[in-house]
């Protein structure tokens, strides 16, 4: 940490302050021992104070604003967390890099996952070009949780792996859907966009190695389980593969390797990738990897990544203990 940032608190903003990943990096943001919101922002809220959404803020004196680029561009912070749907984050760059070029951002939308001037936020295997980094492209949920159950097998594959997904319905967001409809999930499981999925090309690129995935979504709200299918180029017992994993992410607090298949309710407010359930048979290997798609996913890597860029600590203000974070549920 550098002797500025042991004794400033860094001021930021919050654009998609509405949303389920808005709502979780504004609970870990006031949290935060050296961060301070500054403002929010929220079309749909725009007038409504913070309180009256997040009961424990209440003293915060924040009040959602319906912010044009222009005006975010005038608000003095250190850094602007970017929680926009896909397509939307353009103009806000735009506008923070003409009047606040040293504004650090981090995009939690899939905008800049291709764009080489950007640092791509997976820390466990990109962390030197997120320390200070500018601008920085949050890794997708799927994409997270895939890439961290492949990498250690990278050099080993002789074919695109095929990953089965199914996530909790908070991955479709707010916006109404099929894929957010109650209704329709209940009692079903919901393939879509089974070819050319961008965390399928996400996962492509930053692994450096073709992948097939087929998502789905079902009717429990956040969480995401992987189960990937491997073709190595050498026979390996479940042991020995399990031994590569561990060694590996050996000293990386939030990845955990297990032996056990992790599962989607364990999964549920932590914010680390758990893979396990390792099964071999000659060169095959299946992994299973679990995350909880608002955290890790999103808002606690968001929150990793914004650390690095910072110079803090990587983990201040994320919790990484065994016990069980506390979450918002669909009922919110």
């Amino acid at each position: 940490m550098t002797e500025a940032s042991r004794s400033t608190r860094f001021r930021v903003g919050l654009l998609g302050a509405r949303g389920y990943v808005g709502v979780e990096l504004l609970r870990l943001v006031l949290a935060h021992p050296k961060l301070e919101l500054t403002y929010l922002g929220s079309r749909q809220l725009a007038g409504k104070t913070l309180a009256s959404e997040l009961p424990e803020a209440d003293g915060s004196g924040l009040v959602f604003e319906d912010l044009t680029p222009g005006e975010v561009a005038q608000r003095p912070v250190d850094a602007v967390f970017l929680a926009l749907p896909n397509g939307h984050s353009a103009p806000y760059v735009e506008a923070i890099r003409r009047g606040r070029p040293e504004t650090c951002l981090v995009d939690l939308s899939a905008d800049h996952r291709f764009d080489d001037d950007w640092a791509y936020g997976l820390p466990e295997h990109h962390r030197a070009s997120l320390q200070l980094a500018r601008a920085i492209a949050n890794p997708g949920c799927y994409a997270t949780a895939a890439e961290v159950a492949l990498r250690p097998l990278v050099g080993e594959l002789v074919r695109p792996p095929s990953i089965f997904g199914v996530s909790g319905y908070s991955g479709a967001g707010t916006t109404p859907s099929p894929k957010n409809d109650t209704n329709a999930l209940r009692d079903n499981l919901m393939p879509y966009a089974l070819v050319g999925h961008v965390h399928e090309r996400e996962i492509g690129r930053h692994l450096g190695y073709p992948v097939r995935f087929m998502p789905h979504v079902a009717s429990f709200f956040r969480g995401l389980t992987l189960t990937l299918d491997c073709e190595l180029r050498h026979a390996v017992t479940e042991s020995a593969l399990e031994a590569r994993f561990r060694a590996h992410y050996a000293g990386e607090a939030l990845v955990r390797v297990q032996t056990e298949a992790p599962l989607v309710s364990d999964a549920v407010g932590k914010p680390w990738v758990s893979v396990g359930g390792i099964t071999c048979a000659g060169s095959r290997a299946v992994v299973i990897a679990t995350i909880d798609n608002l955290l890790k996913g999103a808002a606690t890597q968001a929150l990793q990544n914004m650390n690095l860029a910072l110079g803090l600590p990587e983990l201040l203000g994320i919790d990484v203990s065994e016990r069980l974070t506390a979450v918002h549920s669909a009922s919110r």
